[in-house]
């Protein structure tokens, strides 16, 4: 029988003197990973590839959502105003922007766009000029497009989904005046959270029967009658050239589902 017994001592890992770099401790070959986190922050460094990296984004993205919910946690009851940035000044569109943001303003709602110009400024505009809150929520755009002179609190997003997050966190109701692809894109991101009942009492109001016609008809013909959305769908929908019609959709709502709201506008007795 063999007498010869396992070193223990040998089994025993030569001490090393432990480095500390904050809660981390690190011994032998490890140690070339560390250093001093004040040093890592301040030291100069030229490979900046990391701010292009998926973990930066995420903070990035972080931050916009504080920066958002930060500035517009105390905004009162307020809506949505969507439309081209395109719509000139003398147009009959830029007319029933300053219509529906002044009455709105009046109805006691702050008015939210997406703070360019066009129809967006027009919102802005007559809600200013009614003395009413006026908000705008820019965009990062390849193009050149700041905020205009109307919004009294702006915020400039880079992503367009906390952009999207802020226009319906904040907003009692959705008005569509006429737009292009950022409005279908901002009215279909609201058809769907309403349909999918992730946000309820929330109308949505199509201002401009004649240019809204053609996309009514085609959900009507091709999604409803194909059974592609639900029998009723297409009632979440409320088409009007009616501005007076804007304002009682939305206060109708606002009174059914939060009645001390009504109460504050002066519509329902205490």
């Amino acid at each position: 029988m063999s007498t010869d017994a396992p070193d223990r001592e040998s089994a025993v890992p030569q001490q090393s003197t432990a480095t500390v770099c904050g809660p981390v401790m690190f011994r032998r070959d490890r140690k070339d990973r560390i250093g001093s986190a004040d040093r890592n922050l301040l030291d100069r460094r030229e490979d900046s590839d990391w701010a292009h990296h998926d973990p930066w984004r995420v903070l990035r993205i972080q931050a916009e959502f504080v920066e958002g919910f930060d500035a517009l946690a105390e905004v009162p009851k307020a809506v949505t105003v969507f439309g081209s940035a395109r719509t000139p000044t003398d147009h009959p569109e830029y007319e029933a922007g300053l219509a529906i943001g002044a009455a709105l303003a009046e109805a006691g709602f702050a008015v939210i766009t997406g703070g360019g110009p066009g129809a967006m400024e027009a919102v802005n505009r007559g809600a200013c000029e009614a003395g009413g809150y006026s908000i705008g929520l820019g965009i990062e755009l390849p193009f050149e497009q700041h905020l205009n002179e109307w919004v009294d609190l702006g915020i400039n997003f880079r992503y367009f989904f906390v952009r999207k997050t802020m226009f319906v966190k904040y907003a009692q109701a959705f008005v569509c005046l006429p737009g292009g692809f950022g409005t279908l894109d901002e009215l279909f991101e609201a058809l769907t959270l309403v349909q999918t009942r992730k946000i309820t009492r929330f109308p949505i109001v199509l201002f401009g029967s004649e240019y809204w016609s053609g996309l009514i008809d085609w959900l009507r013909q091709a999604l409803d009658a194909s059974g592609k959305i639900s029998s009723g769908d297409l009632g979440l929908l409320q088409v009007t050239d009616s501005v007076e019609e804007v304002v009682r959709i939305i206060r109708t709502t606002v009174e059914q589902a939060c009645p001390e709201d009504a109460i504050e506008m002066g519509r329902v007795e205490s």
